[in-house]
C-alpha cells in the first residue's frame, strides 16, 4: 500500500515562525540565498564510487557567478560550522555543488574541501519550507539528536547528518555476522515511537540514516531522521509510524524474529519517558514553537480532520476532536507522554 499518495505542498515561512526563528537566533543574515544557486548554466549527472547513477547532478556556473557564490557558500560554512568566524576560509575550497531535482524543495548539496588535508563536508541550501523547519525544531527538542540549522528569509541551510542510508544498510549489512541485531531492532522501536509521538511522517529507508558508534565492548545503532518535510502533514496515522512502510520490511523483520510484544512494549515505554524528560527540559521553547505552529497552515483542513479523527480513535482521547490546527494535535499528541 502506498501510504503517500501525492507531492505536498511547501508552506512559505511566515511571520509567527519568523517571530520564533529570531527569537532563538536561528534567523541569521547570509551572502547568498537559494535563488542565488539556482543560477547555474550547465549540469551533469553524478555517479557514485560504483558507476551507479546517484540521482543528483553536479551544477556549474558563469565565470562571472563562481567568485561571487563560491565566495558567499565559503562564509555561510563559516557561519554554521565556526560562529561566523572568516579566519576558517582560508583554507577552504568549493569542490563541487550538487542539485537534487527530483526533491521536493529542490536542495543543493555543497562539498566543502580542507586544502591541507584534503578533508570534506558538507552542508545543503534549501527552499525553507515551514513544516520541515518546525521538523527541525522538534527533533532538536524532543530526539537525542541535535540539529544544526539557520534560516534567512525563504532559505534554509541545513547541517549534513552523516550516517549509513538506511536502504544500504538493509540491503549490505543485515547478513553481517558481527551485527548485534537486538541493538538494532530495539533502536527501530524507539525511532517507531518518536516518529510517531512528533507526527513526523514518510520515515521510509530513504529518509533515514544508521549512525553506528563502536563501544569498548560493543556497538551501539542510532536510526536518525534526515528529511523533515513531512512533520505533521499527512493526514493517515500510519504515515507517521515507519513499521508501516513496506521499505522498512527487512529491519521490521528483524524485531519480529528477535523481539517479543512485551519486549515492544518495554521500549516502547523507555522511549516515551526519555521523551518527557526532553519535553520538561525544552518546554518554554516548545510551548513558543506550538504557538507559532497554531497560527498558520501547515496541512489541508481535510487531514487535520482525519489525524484528529483518527488519534482520537486510537488514544480513546476525545481531545484530538478539539484540535483546529496541526499545531493542536500535535500538542494533544505530547500531552500523552504524561
Amino acid at each position: 500500500m502506498t501510504l503517500i499518495k501525492k507531492k505536498k505542498e511547501i508552506y512559505p515561512i511566515n511571520e509567527s515562525l519568523q517571530k520564533f526563528l529570531i527569537a532563538y537566533k536561528k534567523e541569521v543574515q547570509i551572502p547568498i540565498s537559494y535563488t542565488d544557486l539556482t543560477r547555474y548554466t550547465s549540469s551533469i549527472n553524478l555517479y557514485d564510487k560504483k558507476g551507479e547513477d546517484t540521482l543528483w547532478q553536479t551544477v556549474f556556473y558563469s565565470s562571472a557567478d563562481m567568485t561571487e557564490i563560491y565566495d558567499g557558500l565559503k562564509k555561510i560554512y563559516a557561519i554554521i560550522r565556526a560562529n561566523g568566524d572568516l579566519s576558517v576560509m582560508q583554507h577552504l575550497y568549493v569542490d563541487r555543488v550538487d542539485l537534487c531535482s527530483y526533491g521536493n524543495t529542490q536542495p543543493f548539496r555543497v562539498r566543502i574541501v580542507n586544502q591541507i588535508n584534503d578533508n570534506y563536508d558538507y552542508f545543503y541550501i534549501k527552499q525553507a519550507d515551514a513544516s520541515r523547519v518546525y521538523g527541525l525544531e522538534l527533533e532538536d527538542m524532543i530526539s537525542p539528536n541535535r540539529m544544526n540549522y539557520i534560516t534567512h528569509n525563504q532559505t534554509l541551510i541545513e547541517d549534513h547528518i552523516a550516517g549509513i542510508p538506511g536502504y544500504q544498510f538493509m540491503k549490505e549489512r543485515l547478513d553481517d555476522l558481527d551485527f548485534n541485531k537486538i541493538r538494532l531492532a530495539k533502536e527501530f522501536v524507539k525511532f517507531n515511537e518518536r516518529c510517531f509521538v512528533r507526527l513526523l511522517g514518510d520515515m521510509h529507508s530513504n529518509n533515514f540514516v544508521i549512525d553506528i558508534t563502536p563501544d569498548f565492548e560493543e556497538v551501539h545503532y542510532r536510526i536518525r531522521a534526515i528529511d523533515f518535510d513531512q512533520q505533521s502533514f499527512e493526514g493517515r496515522r500510519a504515515v507517521y509510524m515507519p513499521q508501516f512502510f513496506k521499505e522498512n520490511n527487512p529491519i521490521i523483520q528483524l524485531g519480529i524474529d528477535m523481539m517479543t510484544p512485551t519486549t515492544v512494549q518495554q521500549y516502547q515505554k523507555e522511549e516515551r519517558s526519555l521523551m518527557a524528560q526532553r519535553v520538561k527540559a525544552s518546554l518554554h521553547s516548545i510551548k513558543d514553537l506550538l504557538k507559532a505552529m497554531r497560527k498558520e497552515p501547515i496541512a489541508p483542513k481535510e487531514n487535520v480532520v482525519q489525524l484528529r479523527e483518527e488519534l482520537a480513535h486510537f488514544y480513546k482521547n476525545d481531545k484530538f476532536l478539539k484540535a483546529r490546527n496541526m499545531g493542536s494535535i500535535l500538542q494533544t499528541s505530547l500531552e500523552m507522554l504524561f
